[in-house]
């Protein structure tokens, strides 16, 4: 039946995305089986701390907490490129207004609550998941927080619900570090699969990705199908720019870049008293 691989990954569009020619038959190997489970971003950084996925997509930032139990993969990489997670409130106001604010935030390991605790030492974060995605909007509106960030498909929708941007970290992001593109999230390997398997699962992901990539109308309308996610209620132009966003050609492959930017931010984080040790990014095949 072949080795079982297990699969964790967020609601998310792109995740999906990337998974699904493998989750579906387009690409496979008889010597694996894949399942997979859904859970959103602080959960997945939370269980990333167990070990007991196989792959699991997680924050950057996480990736300082669980190094010695994981590798990350060289692909299926969340990046933004002069954009990124919205800083967002029920009315306009200023960076500098959020000191002292309670701000929404998907989870303490995100590396959007990274970068803004870099921006903003001193505000109160409110930990507000991102499955149902209405969640953080309906946390702003009725004022639990002063503020909130926004990933996701919902970096998409929230000027639709009439709230404010506050600032876009991809930019702010870019500023701090002279134009390095964010680096938000990626999947990561367990090393106790041993460095065979490792190899040949990292192998399989990336044909998985490019099939999406090269499939990505197919892809798009066999997800749609799949999914009737009325949490989301992306619109077919909202799904195809946010594809265009976290599934791209980042997405295929890292670039250089990319790699020096996972650098800075776990050592900003580490000078950020985020994490408790300095830690440098190491890769599967």
């Amino acid at each position: 039946m072949g080795r079982l691989i297990r699969l964790a990954f967020s609601p998310d569009s792109d995740d999906l995305f990337m998974f699904w020619p493998l989750l579906s038959g387009h690409v496979s190997d008889p010597d694996f089986r894949f399942v997979s489970e859904r859970a959103d971003t602080q959960a997945l950084n939370e269980r990333a701390a167990v070990v007991q996925d196989d792959v699991i997509a997680i924050s950057i930032a996480r990736y300082a907490t669980v190094s010695e139990a994981y590798l990350l993969l060289p692909h299926g990489m969340s990046i933004g490129r002069g954009y990124g997670p919205a800083i967002v409130s029920l009315q306009g106001r200023s960076l500098e207004s959020l000191r002292g604010a309670r701000i929404g935030v998907p989870g303490l390991h995100t590396t959007a609550y990274w970068v803004l605790r870099m921006l903003v030492p001193e505000f109160f974060p409110v930990v507000i998941p991102i499955a149902p995605f209405s969640r953080v909007f309906d946390a702003l509106r009725t004022g639990v927080v002063d503020a909130a960030l926004v990933i996701h498909e919902g970096r998409l929708t929230f000027a639709d619900e009439d709230f404010s941007l506050v600032g876009d970290l991809g930019i702010l992001w870019a500023e701090l570090t002279l134009g390095l593109p964010l680096p938000l999230g990626g999947n990561a390997i367990r090393r106790s699969l041993g460095d065979d398997c490792i190899t040949r699962v990292s192998d399989l992901c990336r044909r998985s990705i490019e099939w999406a990539l090269e499939h990505r109308e197919q892809v798009m309308v066999e997800l749609a199908l799949a999914e009737g996610r009325a949490d989301v209620a992306l619109t077919p132009t909202q799904l195809d720019q946010y594809l265009s966003m976290y599934a791209n050609e980042d997405t295929r492959a890292m670039r250089a870049d990319v790699q020096l930017a996972i650098e800075q931010l776990l050592s900003r984080g580490y000078d950020a008293r985020l994490c408790e040790a300095r830690v440098l990014p190491e890769f599967a095949p």
